[in-house]
């Protein structure tokens, strides 16, 4: 396979000189020391009115223009600048502040005026999508091509696509490293690297696969890395595969959105639906629940649609199509609920979103600052509530602390809705649609009869023998037992309808069976018949082996 594209023609190249760098009280002091030091003459300003003097090209701004971007935010002033002069970049910033225009225009300029490819890696299918959307708006009339490579998607459709020699590769880590097995892509021209949501990546286990791709892309290349947190992860990655990297915060990190209105309910587990339907009374605009697990996001989208607004839910066990239409249908307005799990909590880049519930707390806390980004997005207000019940008051300390504030306690309603009741039928659909079809617990008639049930690969065993019983013919209805009291009377009266399998062996253990399939019994050494045996039989010399 060809692995070199085209070269991605633009008016100017690359500008060298000045750069106009915004001096913020977030930005850390390292930065801006290594910074200044990079660049005596560099100015300082208060205010960034546009994109001019960042060192970006004219081609390159008139289609910022074009696609209304007026303003850059402080992550894309400070990191557009650096990304163009091919330097090791760290970003740390929340969610919603503009990352992506931060690392796509440096990676669009940079492929212009070197040969080779970029690489995005990014955790989720859903946030693959939206950097893909975001880079092409700023790419296509550029003639810059580019592929997404992930989870639930044609792997023939995208190794078509790879023939045609994309610029730039969209993915996600675990579909990168299928690509790479199957030898359908190469890494080896890759000449600029972005690693982005890089601390949510680590949090779903791809680590592995994280160190397998930077092992494997070349050593001279730039890397761009971004993150709204810093664990000591992310600090392994930058020591052992960045050089003399800039890092960049423009908040803290844990820190939160300023415009997020945050508020707590201390609820009971059994009193959630009915505060939640109260508060999705009270608000009319788009509305993101967030579950703690996809089995209670499906439950919820349920409850949702009984209380009569449009929903859909998002999580791991939904096809890529399924998840593609409801985040269409939540940014279009199909569907004015959304529930969610954290697995989609930074996949979900859509403005305007009123409120933010975590009807779940997360697992960890750094997921809580995830969730909350996904309102009051570029400058707007937003609103998170989130419930927790009365034994995680621990875990509303370890939110606060990250997060640095103290989150206001509301006190209960009094006039929560009575409580829905889910119609069976409803239950009963559900089940059958997850467990294939059949209940996960079918209704069982005329007793056990001694048949094992199976779902999903587990086989449910007959049930042991009581005290008094031993195998062999039944009475009561389960075969494959008898009472020992009445074996002798059994054998000589009516027989169940099962007794012609049960094994049961008449004149005792070592009898002959009179009804039945044949069974192999041989003869030992002493003449008399023996226990059954699996298998063809031996005999040597008139003895069964």
């Amino acid at each position: 396979m060809d692995s070199k594209p085209r070269e991605i023609r633009l008016d100017a190249t690359p500008e060298s000189g000045r750069h106009l760098i915004v001096r913020t009280p977030r930005v850390s002091a390292s930065a801006l020391a290594f910074l200044f030091m990079q660049n005596p003459q560099t100015e300082t300003s208060s205010a960034s009115p546009n994109f001019f003097g960042l060192g970006i090209a004219p081609k390159i701004l008139d289609v910022i223009q074009r696609a209304k971007y007026t303003t850059p935010t402080p992550i894309q002033h400070q990191a557009i600048p650096i990304g163009i002069e091919g330097k090791d970049v760290i970003g740390i910033a929340q969610t919603g502040t503009g990352k992506t225009l931060a690392f796509a225009i440096p990676m669009i300029q940079r492929l212009s005026a070197v040969k080779g490819r970029g690489l995005i890696l990014l955790p989720t299918r859903e946030l693959a999508l939206q950097v893909e959307e975001t880079l092409q708006k700023i790419g296509r009339p550029l003639g810059l091509r580019s592929v997404v490579l992930i989870g639930g998607a044609s792997m023939h459709r995208q190794i078509a696509e790879l023939k045609r020699n994309p610029h730039v590769i969209v993915a996600t880590p675990g579909r990168l490293i299928d690509h790479l097995d199957q030898k359908t892509v190469t890494v080896l021209d890759i000449k600029v690297l972005v690693l982005d949501e890089a601390d949510r990546m680590l949090d779903m286990g791809f680590a592995p696969q994280i160190d397998r791709i930077l092992a494997t892309v070349p050593k001279d290349r730039q890397t761009l890395l971004f993150s709204a947190t810093m664990p000591a992860e992310i600090t392994k990655i930058v020591n052992r595969y960045m050089a003399m990297p800039v890092r960049i915060e423009v908040v803290p990190p844990g820190t939160t959105a300023d415009r997020v209105e945050q508020e707590m309910f201390f609820v009971h587990k059994m009193d959630k639906p009915r505060l939640l339907e109260k508060i999705l009374a009270q608000y009319k605009g788009p509305i993101l629940v967030f579950s703690r697990t996809k089995f209670g996001a499906r439950k919820l989208a349920r409850s949702v649609k009984a209380m009569g607004h449009t929903t859909a839910d998002i999580h791991s066990d939904r096809s890529l199509a399924q998840r593609r239409d409801a985040l269409e249908g939540f940014k279009t307005g199909k569907y004015r609920v959304l529930i969610a799990t954290d697995i989609a909590a930074r996949g979900i880049d859509v403005k305007g979103i009123e409120l933010v519930i975590n009807y779940d707390l997360p697992d960890q806390s750094d997921d809580y600052v995830h969730r909350i980004g996904r309102t009051a997005r570029a400058g707007s207000k937003g609103k998170a509530i989130s419930f927790a019940m009365p034994d995680q008051k621990p875990d509303v300390k370890a939110i606060e602390r990250l997060v640095r504030r103290q989150i206001s306690v509301l006190p209960l309603p009094m006039d929560l809705p009575a409580p829905r009741i889910m119609p069976s039928g409803d239950r009963d659909r559900d089940e059958q649609r997850h467990y294939g079809g059949r209940n996960r617990f079918p209704r069982r008639e005329g007793g056990n009869q001694g048949r094992s049930e199976t779902h999903e690969g587990i086989a449910r065993a007959p049930r042991a023998p009581l005290p008094g019983e031993r195998r062999g013919f039944s009475q009561g209805g389960y075969r494959g037992t008898r009472d020992a009291s009445s074996a002798t009377s059994a054998s000589t009266t009516s027989r169940a309808p099962f007794a012609s399998k049960s094994g049961f062996h008449k004149g005792g253990p070592r009898g002959k069976r009179p009804h039945g399939p044949k069974m192999n019994v041989h003869e030992d050494q002493y003449g008399g018949a023996s226990r059954p045996k699996k298998g063809p039989r031996k005999f040597y010399g008139g003895m069964g082996i």
